[in-house]
């Protein structure tokens, strides 16, 4: 069954896509990109039901061969799957409009909530609306990390990896090191599980070597532009090659960007501070669609509309790129025991920054009985009753003006 799916995507991918084919695409997928909210596991749970379920221009099975394709590539995950159905349903320029049509919604919405921040943001009503929102975004980010880890914790050696990772993370070591030296010993392992290094083993294991020493140039790369960082605001290829690098190297959940942003903007350049950075990641939590649109509303921040405009193509531009060249190698990418340990190790590193991520943030917002009152909340709403995190944001705004009004905060 399987290869017969197979076979009829490649069929699909072969012919010419109509022009009816493409407009059911991109109504499909702007659909779903200005009602997606829930993160990237529940923008996946309406795909399946719109194009296995419900169109049937996918099997099941072909459905999760994608899932797996994309949790072994970099960039976010809701998003690949868009544009490797695009691909799957109309070939390149399915691609495209799939991709494009599931980003846009999100990123004008995005981009109006920047105008309407920098804008607004001296008034005292809207402080007040944050000062609820951030510890709603302190447990969003940590309920993340809580089921995102039962998942990604397969084995006691994955548990020690992610705590070395959190440790590393709080010390202050370069994130893509961490991440993608994650991946390397993954490799590694993997290989000497299997208890020999006939064959191609020692391919693989040049292959974690190589992986190694692009992590450790990365690192350097990303110290060295900190020297920069702090005086004069970010030129636009500043600002590319930043968003660039991230959407190049992300793993993971969309989450884990919030420790590539922290890290940074926050730390390594200076070009916003940390009570910016979360400002930014609270509005991104209002929009539907992929967390990724959060570059668009730090590129507004950073240079106006030109900003938010490379910094919206250079963080998804790569996930384009990404699937274009692994589509076609899917059927055999996930079966390889050695990319399974890469997967499986780069996804529990991420775990661990995020959680170090998480308890930096929770210094900075939970700074009275209040707030810490509010974060538990929305813990509580989201692990026990699995409430909306939009409608929590929203209750956080209100609970925040109240408590101000009453001098709670």
């Amino acid at each position: 069954m399987r290869d017969h799916a197979a076979s009829g995507a490649a069929q699909d991918q072969n012919r010419p896509p109509t022009t009816k084919r493409l407009t059911e695409i991109a109504l499909l997928f702007l659909r779903l990109g200005l009602i997606g909210f829930g993160g990237p596991a529940a923008h996946i749970a309406m795909m399946e039901e719109e194009v296995v379920a419900r169109r049937r221009w996918l099997s099941r099975e072909q459905f999760l061969d994608l899932i797996g394709a994309t949790n072994l590539i970099p960039g976010p995950n809701s998003t690949e799957m868009a544009i490797h159905i695009g691909m799957v349903r109309a070939g390149l320029p399915g691609l495209v409009v799939a991709g494009l049509s599931f980003i846009l919604p999100a990123t004008a919405i995005t981009l109006g909530l920047a105008w309407a921040y920098v804008r607004f943001r001296a008034l005292p009503q809207t402080s007040t609306l944050l000062l609820g929102v951030k510890p709603v975004v302190v447990a969003i980010i940590l309920c993340a990390v809580v089921r995102l880890g039962r998942t990604a914790v397969k084995t006691p050696g994955l548990a020690a990896l992610g705590m070395v990772v959190l440790a590393l993370g709080l010390l202050g070591v370069n994130e893509i090191v961490l991440l993608l030296g994650g991946g390397a010993a993954g490799i590694l392992w993997a290989v000497l599980s299997r208890g020999s290094l006939k064959g191609n083993g020692l391919g693989l294991l040049g292959i974690s070597g190589l992986i190694v020493a692009c992590s450790l140039v990365a690192g350097v790369v990303g110290t060295g532009a900190a020297v920069t960082g702090g005086s004069p605001p970010p030129s636009l290829s500043d600002i590319t090659l930043f968003f660039l690098k991230i959407g190049s190297v992300l793993f993971g959940s969309g989450y884990v960007l919030i420790a590539f942003l922290r890290g940074g903007l926050v730390v390594e350049h200076r070009w916003l501070t940390e009570l910016q950075l979360l400002d930014a990641i609270a509005i991104g939590q209002f929009t539907p669609g992929p967390v990724l649109s959060t570059a668009t509303f730090i590129g507004y921040l950073l240079a106006g509309w030109l900003g938010a405009c490379v910094a919206t193509v250079a963080i998804f531009l790569p996930s384009f790129l990404f699937v274009l060249a692994s589509n076609p190698f899917i059927p055999r990418i996930r079966a390889s025991p050695i990319t399974g340990g890469f997967l499986d190790a780069v996804n529990v590193s991420a775990i661990g920054l995020m959680a170090a991520v998480t308890a930096e943030f929770a210094l900075t917002a939970l700074r009275g009985w209040a707030q810490l009152a509010i974060g538990l909340a929305a813990v509580v709403g989201l692990l026990k009753f699995r409430l909306n995190p939009a409608w929590l944001m929203v209750g956080g705004a209100a609970m925040g003006g109240a408590l101000k009004a009453l001098g709670g905060l």
